[in-house]
């Protein structure tokens, strides 16, 4: 007999930031206020890995390939706000997030999960760092995101 999963919310999620060969970061716009722009994301399901999460969250959210997915090995943990708490078991006050990238060769459409996201952009890096709502995801830019290099240079 197969454990049923719990019915709150994993306190574990996924970060992946996808560049393209010029350090274009796409940034993603979910649909509810105040405007919060953020990278791919998601929580990990009962007994799934971070990796697996992690590819099923970017094919979800930009029906983009996962094939060359990195994993970063660097995670955060931050606080859950009081507003979301109610999802996650008693007590439980914080989250951690495993970074990951996706380089692509050149800026592409992204198919959008029209029940999260309401547009996207492609962005210089440290625009895109300076879009991002989150520390953590502003942050995951700097770190993992390579530092465009002049043309002949």
């Amino acid at each position: 007999m197969t454990a049923k999963a719990p019915s709150h919310k994993r306190p574990e999620s996924v970060l992946v930031v996808v560049y393209s060969a010029d350090s274009q970061v796409l940034m993603l716009r979910r649909h509810e206020p105040p405007t919060f722009w953020q990278s791919v994301t998601g929580s990990l399901e009962w007994g799934e890995q971070p990796e697996q999460a992690a590819r099923r969250e970017l094919v979800e959210e930009t029906g983009l390939d996962a094939t060359a997915l990195e994993d970063c090995h660097d995670s955060h943990l931050f606080e859950i706000y009081e507003i979301w708490r109610h999802r996650y078991a008693e007590g439980v006050t914080e989250n951690r997030e495993h970074v990951f990238r996706l380089a692509v060769p050149e800026v592409c459409p992204a198919a959008l999960d029209v029940l999260e996201h309401s547009e996207y952009e492609w962005l210089p890096r440290v625009e895109a760092a300076q879009r991002a709502s989150s520390y953590t995801n502003r942050q995951a830019i700097l770190d993992w995101v390579p530092v465009e290099t002049p043309a002949g240079g």
